[in-house]
Formats: structure tokens, C-alpha cells, sequence
């Protein structure tokens, strides 16, 4: 998801709280993406969060077949995450691609947190997507209405 999205210290402290209030130390996976300010201080926070919670695993979402991503991305990607995960979108054509990955993460994710600050874009889609299906739903945009 693209943000203008700057992390504060105090953003950092809430959301490492949330995370530890609802894993109640249980091992959990964390659904990251790679596309945005916002992507990169959430992946910041969950590995943040490992070296306390071991068990934790962290997940690159990609919305792309492994096999058309540059290999030297995916060596990249590699020494980030413990797992890069495809989530079979092969019928859907690329510039589709990213908004068909985040409807998936929303299905398949227990809690989701996000930035949403306005009511259009791919963020906004996924955060609908998120409460319609009445997953539980943390939006790090204060001032969003």
C-alpha cells in the first residue's frame, strides 16, 4: 500500500503494544507488504517484536508469481522475511495484481493494521474489506473519521 506514512516513536510503542495484547505471547505470522512508508514501519515494528516473541514469523505477501520477480529481489527478500508467500493470483492480470493480494491478506489475516487517512486507494479497499468481513481492525491514522 502507498502512504506519505512517517513513523513517530509513539506510533511504534502503540503498535508493538497492540501486537502483544492480542498475540498474549502466542506465536503468530505477520502478513507484510513491501510498497509504501507504511509497509516499511509495520515490517520495522513485527521485527522489532520477534527478537521478544521468537516464534513469530515474518510474511512478504507478494502479489506477484516468484518467478517474474528479479532474483536478486528475491534474494533480498529472503534475508528479510522467513517466508515469501504467493497466494496463487495467477489469473489475475499484474496492475490487478496488488489489490487482488490485499483482498487475500484481509481474508486470511486474524487482525489487520493499517493507515488509512482518506476513503479511496488500495489501503481504504483492504480496511472495508477487513470490517465487512468483521475481522478485528486497527487503523494507526488517528484522524481518520
Amino acid at each position: 500500500m502507498y502512504s506519505s506514512y512517517v513513523s513517530s516513536e509513539a506510533d511504534r510503542k502503540r503498535l508493538l503494544s497492540i501486537l502483544e495484547q492480542k498475540t498474549k505471547g502466542e506465536p503468530c505470522d505477520f502478513y507484510l507488504g513491501e510498497y509504501g512508508g507504511f509497509d516499511r514501519f509495520a515490517y520495522d515494528c513485527a521485527k522489532e517484536f520477534k527478537h521478544w516473541q521468537k516464534e513469530a514469523r515474518l510474511v512478504f505477501v507478494t502479489p506477484y508469481h516468484p518467478s517474474l520477480i528479479p532474483v536478486e529481489r528475491i534474494a533480498f527478500l529472503r534475508e528479510r522475511f522467513d517466508e515469501i508467500l504467493y497466494p496463487e493470483l495467477e489469473c489475475t492480470m499484474p496492475r490487478f495484481a496488488l489489490s487482488h493480494r490485499n483482498r487475500w491478506m484481509a481474508d486470511h489475516a486474524d487482525l489487520i493494521i493499517a493507515y488509512v487517512s482518506h476513503r479511496y486507494g488500495g489501503a481504504y479497499s483492504m480496511y472495508r474489506r477487513a470490517v465487512g468481513r468483521g475481522k478485528a481492525v486497527f487503523n494507526m491514522a488517528s484522524d481518520f473519521p
